[in-house]
C-alpha cells in the first residue's frame, strides 16, 4: 500500500512538473519571438534604421554639400547597413517649397546623390542605393517658416 502511495505521489509531483508556466518560450520553444516583441523594432527594418542610425540629413539653403552632422547621421548608417548587407535602400532628396519646380527637383537629386556617394565611400555597395528626387512635393513640415523650411532640406534614408 505504501508503494502505491509513493507511485502515485511520484507521478502527481512529475505531472505538476510538466505543467508549468514556461512564460520564456513562444511556440518554437526558443523564446526569440517574446524577447524580440519587448526589445524595440525588427532588426534590419525602417524602425530600426530610424532607432539606430537615423534616416534623414540636412541641407543649408541651396545647397547639396554634407555637413558634419550629415556626415556624422551617415557614418552610421553606413555602419547599419554593413550590419545588414541583404537591406536595400532608397535615399530621397527633398526641398523647401521656395523655388521652381525644376531648380527643386534638380537640388533634390543633388542631395540624394551626395548621400549616396558618401555611403557608397563608406563600403556600401551602388547596387544596394537608389536614388530619387522629390523636390517640394513632399514637405515633412508644414509651413512657411524658417524652422519649417530647413526640415524640409533634406535626404531621407528608407529601407525598400
Amino acid at each position: 500500500m505504501k508503494l502505491k502511495m509513493f507511485a502515485v505521489l511520484g507521478m502527481a509531483c512529475a505531472l505538476t512538473a510538466c505543467s508549468g508556466n514556461h512564460k520564456d518560450h513562444d511556440n518554437n520553444g526558443d523564446g526569440q519571438n517574446m524577447q524580440q516583441m519587448s526589445q524595440g523594432p525588427v532588426p534590419g527594418s525602417q524602425a530600426d534604421l530610424v532607432a539606430t542610425a537615423g534616416d534623414r540629413v540636412y541641407f543649408e539653403l541651396n545647397k547639396n554639400q554634407l555637413n558634419s552632422e550629415g556626415r556624422a547621421t551617415l557614418d552610421k548608417q553606413a555602419a547599419w547597413l554593413a550590419r545588414y548587407p541583404q537591406v536595400n535602400i532608397l535615399v530621397a532628396g527633398n526641398c523647401d517649397d521656395r523655388g521652381t519646380e525644376e531648380y527643386n527637383i534638380a537640388l533634390g537629386q543633388r542631395r540624394a546623390n551626395a548621400a549616396r556617394e558618401y555611403l557608397e565611400a563608406k563600403g556600401v555597395a551602388p547596387s544596394r542605393i537608389m536614388t530619387i528626387s522629390y523636390g517640394k512635393d513632399r514637405p515633412t513640415a508644414d509651413g512657411d517658416t524658417p524652422e519649417a523650411w530647413a526640415q524640409n532640406r533634406n535626404a531621407i534614408t528608407s529601407v525598400r
